[in-house]
């Protein structure tokens, strides 16, 4: 019987090697969600593009969140020369 695309895997029907990639890929992910929350948590709000607490919600999204906080949600500050 053919498997149609909206059935859904059970963990258990996944090999170990799927299993392997599919706790990679999420240790990735909180990973870059956790950097990107210390990130925010540590930087003054003058160098925050928009509300902190707007960027701390985006930030749960998925991947997109903590990518969009590091490429579009801080401004980085001018070096001082010496």
């Amino acid at each position: 019987m053919p498997t149609n695309l909206t059935t859904r895997k059970k963990w258990s029907d996944l090999t170990s090697g799927q299993r392997a990639a599919v706790i990679a890929v999420g240790a990735v992910q909180l990973s870059l969600a956790a950097a990107a929350w210390a990130d925010l948590a540590r930087r003054p709000a003058e160098e925050v593009n928009g509300s902190k607490a707007k960027w701390a919600a985006v930030i749960a999204i998925n991947w997109v969140g903590p990518i969009a906080y590091f490429t579009r949600g801080r401004r980085i500050a001018p070096e001082v020369a010496s």
